[in-house]
Parts: C-alpha cells; sequence; structure tokens
C-alpha cells in the first residue's frame, strides 16, 4: 500500500514504482473505498512487473490533539494506524482492515467540524474501533491507554468483554 501524499513515490502526476523507482506505472483498476472518502488503484510496473496499490485522499484533517499534559500537535493518521497495528500485531486483522477503521475515524472528525479533539477522546475512538476488530487488540491497546497497573485490572476488562458477549 502507498499513500500519495508521500512525494519519495510521486513526481508531479505520475507515481513511481516502490520496487524498481520507474515513472511509468498504469492503473488496471480504481474504485472508491467503503466510506467513500479515497480513491483505491491497483497499478503495475511494465518496467519490474510490480503490482501495488495507492490510495489518494483528500488530507483536509485539520485537527488537532490536545494532549494530556495540554501540549498540541496535529491529528497524525499514520500515528493512529501505528498504533493499533501494534496492538494487532500477531492477530489475524488484516491491515486494510485498520486503515478502513481510520478511515471511519477521520470521517468522524471532519463530520464534527471541530478543530481540537483531547487525546482521550481520540483514545476512545481507537478503542472502539479495536473492540470491533479483536478483543485481544483492543486489551493490548486498553491496557497501555488505560494504564494497568496490575493483572486485576486485566481481569475486570476481561470480565467486561464476557458481559458484553453475554448480554
Amino acid at each position: 500500500m502507498l499513500l500519495l501524499n508521500n512525494n519519495k513515490y510521486k513526481i508531479g502526476d505520475r507515481v513511481r514504482c516502490p520496487f524498481c523507482l520507474k515513472t511509468d506505472t498504469r492503473v488496471l483498476d480504481s474504485r472508491l473505498t467503503a466510506i467513500q472518502d479515497s480513491i483505491r488503484r491497483r497499478r503495475e510496473c511494465p518496467d519490474c512487473s510490480k503490482r501495488f496499490t495507492t490510495y489518494e485522499r483528500i488530507e483536509d484533517t485539520n485537527v488537532s490533539v490536545v494532549k494530556k499534559n495540554n501540549v498540541i500537535e496535529q491529528f497524525d493518521r499514520q500515528k493512529l494506524i501505528t498504533g493499533m497495528l501494534k496492538a494487532c500485531e500477531k492477530r489475524p486483522v488484516k491491515r486494510d482492515k485498520i486503515e478502513q477503521a481510520v478511515d471511519e475515524i477521520e470521517s468522524e472528525l471532519r463530520k464534527s467540524g471541530k478543530t481540537e479533539i483531547t487525546s482521550r477522546k481520540l483514545g476512545e475512538m481507537v478503542i472502539d474501533k479495536l473492540l470491533l476488530l479483536d478483543q485481544v487488540a483492543y486489551l493490548r491497546f486498553a491496557s497501555v491507554y488505560k494504564r494497568f497497573t496490575d493483572i486485576n485490572q486485566f481481569a475486570k476488562e476481561v470480565n467486561k468483554l464476557k458481559n458484553r458477549r453475554l448480554g
């Protein structure tokens, strides 16, 4: 997967092959993503015959994240993806599902019209998405996000998950 906003692979209106870095790639297939906020393109390089995927999306998420210590930083999509990938490591969760979850978070932020969000609220959005993707990944993320200090906090969270499934 390749994002077009990465200048390393894009020159003007041409996309470089991530394998051989040639600029003569061709589009095999284009389609809107599930939430219709970006275009997924399947490409092929005629020089090396490798195939790869690019996503073209609008970068208008001008949202600032207010951290717990009141430091403000720009929303970073890649930071969310990285955190979710760590939580899902060695779990049966595909990267495109994680990216779809982040797409949904970005869409929610865009629709809210707010220019700031607390890191706490953003963390809750991530936790909600992980709970839908994989319960083990959810527990991993929750243990860091909620700062678990002992096994009892894990047990409490596992019991909440069990009760949610039964309820």
